[in-house]
């Protein structure tokens, strides 16, 4: 599975109609009553904002809407090329400007399908990988060497220095064993080493 790494906008137009395209990563379905209305609020003369998003690390989580569109001609076909883009974590919004003319349920699933597919052909993803937070308390003397090896081992760290260094750090877990095995070589097993959790 992949996720998205940054946001991305496109736009159609089908017979006069606008459907403006948004992508981005969500956490969780919380957000997207919130998103939704923050985007209706950027779109005010908006017909309709549409949406479907997929989440969980094998992208079987789903939430889909149609908004007032006729049933399964608008949410549905943007969750079914979501389904199909392998990308989780994902929430994909098509906000509609009704351009006056009618297109049919065909028209409107090729419409919205059609939008969604120019938003993730834009759209920058990674590869989703399981990472785990490990916490390390270490003397001032191991600093330098232990933030070298979590540097090396891509590691995201939040430090906090008292009398000793407490480390906070993400990082992918196939690294976590090596990772505590060589901070407890280096510290001669005194450095007080937890896993946090896992995401």
């Amino acid at each position: 599975m992949k996720i998205p790494i940054s946001s991305h906008m496109a736009e159609i137009e089908v017979k006069r109609s606008r459907f403006v395209a948004l992508a981005e990563k969500i956490e969780d379905t919380d957000f997207i009553k919130q998103r939704i209305s923050q985007v209706r609020a950027q779109h005010p003369q908006a017909n309709h904002v549409v949406h479907a998003a997929v989440l969980g690390t094998r992208g079987d989580q789903f939430s889909m809407s149609d908004d007032h569109e006729p049933k399964n001609t608008a949410g549905r076909p943007v969750l079914e090329i979501l389904k199909g883009s392998g990308i989780t974590s994902i929430l994909v919004m098509v906000v509609r400007y009704f351009g006056g003319t009618l297109l049919g349920t065909g028209g409107l699933v090729k419409a919205y399908g059609d939008a969604t597919k120019a938003v993730l052909d834009g759209l920058k993803t990674e590869e989703l990988i399981e990472k785990s937070t490990i916490r390390l308390v270490i003397g001032y003397d191991l600093y330098d060497q232990v933030k070298l090896l979590l540097s090396e081992k891509e590691g995201q760290s939040i430090e906090n220095f008292a009398t000793e260094v407490t480390i906070r750090c993400t990082l992918p877990s196939i690294h976590v064993d090596e990772v505590i095995s060589r901070i407890t070589d280096l510290s001669s097993g005194r450095a007080n080493i937890s896993i946090d959790q896992t995401s």
